[in-house]
């Protein structure tokens, strides 16, 4: 799960993509394939949780209201669990497969359409789709099928156009990332590709690694995360959770325990790993005892990038069949999660003032440090560059 986002272009295909950073990356792959079209909106949407739905809907209704005559299709997830009732709104012209949505023919286009989107500071490369667990609380593999892996010559290739395009940074993002290679003759385990990412391409000056599940990390990976400097030190985890119930009753593959280790061995080797974490906050069958266990693993792995989730049943999934958590105290608890995030996060930003980081400069005035801490701009920095920032204050969320 990934907190959720909704981007827009200005180009005279409209995408509207909303949540994960799959779907942006998608959504780039669509919008180079799409190009020359004219009078087309299309909704890159997201289901993960009963408010992306909502969202997708709101995106859905706007987007005719500024598009009245064009025509409106939507693909991503919620095409696919919510078909009927997407496709029944009467904004909507049409519903594209998820699965399809990168084959040109799904659109009536031409199969040598152009595969490469135009440059961006940083590169979401897709390197896997799909998943292949069942965790109680998720409908995403309904939207999203089994995974499927990129082989490593077709995300070579990607990388390199990316960076022939002058792409600083290169993100591996896909559903489930640790379970690239799993499909692929002799399951070749992930770091194996990010070993070839950097040993392919030695003037690449950052690679990150979108959400990870950490139980999955292997050796290779582990000692690269520790001694490559051009990985960034930022470890973002699927954790969901911080006490082993609750765990086992999302079916999770991993304890408290080996999180906390995993970490542990990790900052062991490289200090300066800044953690990031998905949790979920009124799971049901949830008490108070395990509320607290959630709130103490923020502190405890001292998690600095944490997306917070209040429980979304979704009706289809066996999470939705549990006894319920009522839902002023599934929002106190969210809201506990994310005023404790919030804190850490403030300390964790107030020891890198007066700190030289390297950063990469985006297009708002901003730019992320390696550790993905964001950092305000000097007037005239371009897009794209990199270079030494000393921040001397914090500003809410931001290094001034």
């Amino acid at each position: 799960m990934g907190r959720l986002r909704v981007t827009a272009s200005a180009d005279p295909v409209e995408i509207i993509s909303l949540g994960c950073r799959l779907n942006i990356a998608e959504s780039e792959r669509m919008r180079a394939m799409m190009a020359g079209e004219r009078d087309l909106v299309v909704v890159n949407s997201c289901a993960v949780t009963r408010e992306a739905v909502r969202q997708t809907r709101q995106a859905i209704r706007r987007a005719r209201r500024a598009h009245p005559d064009a025509r409106l299709l939507v693909t991503g997830c919620a095409a696919e669990t919510e078909r009927e009732a997407i496709a029944a709104m009467p904004e909507v012209d049409g519903l594209v497969a998820n699965a399809a949505k990168l084959d040109p023919r799904a659109w009536n286009l031409p199969e040598t359409a152009p595969p490469a989107p135009k440059r961006r500071t940083r590169a979401f490369v897709a390197i896997q789709n799909g998943c292949d667990h069942a965790c109680t609380f998720c409908i995403i593999p309904q939207g999203r099928g089994p995974s499927r892996s990129l082989p490593i010559a077709n995300v070579l290739r990607e990388v390199e156009t990316h960076l022939e395009q002058g792409a600083p940074e290169i993100v591996l993002t896909g559903v489930d990332v640790t379970s690239w290679g799993h499909d692929l003759p002799d399951r070749p385990p992930l770091g194996q590709l990010v070993q070839a990412i950097l040993q392919t391409f030695p003037n690449l000056p950052r690679l990150r690694m979108s959400s990870l599940d950490g139980i999955e990390i292997d050796p290779l990976l582990f000692e690269l995360f520790a001694s490559e400097r051009r990985l960034m030190p930022h470890l973002h985890l699927s954790l969901q959770h911080g006490h082993d119930l609750i765990l086992k009753r999302m079916k999770r593959r991993h304890s408290r325990a080996q999180a906390v280790d995993l970490v542990a061995r990790l900052r062991e080797r490289r200090p300066d790993l800044a953690v990031g974490a998905d949790l979920i906050a009124g799971f049901p069958t949830e008490s108070e005892e395990h509320h607290q266990a959630n709130l103490s693993i923020l502190s405890e792995l001292k998690i600095v990038h944490a997306h917070i989730f209040p429980y979304s049943p979704r009706d289809t999934t066996p999470a939705a069949r549990m006894p319920q958590v009522d839902r002023a105290t599934v929002k106190a608890r969210a809201a506990d999660l994310r005023a404790l995030a919030a804190t850490t996060q403030t300390g964790w930003l107030a020891s890198l003032v007066d700190k030289p980081l390297s950063v990469l400069a985006e297009r708002d005035g901003s730019g992320y440090a390696e550790n993905f801490a964001r950092v305000a701009l000097p007037e005239g920095m371009a897009a794209g560059t990199i270079a030494t920032l000393t921040p001397r204050a914090i500003e809410g969320r931001l290094l001034v």
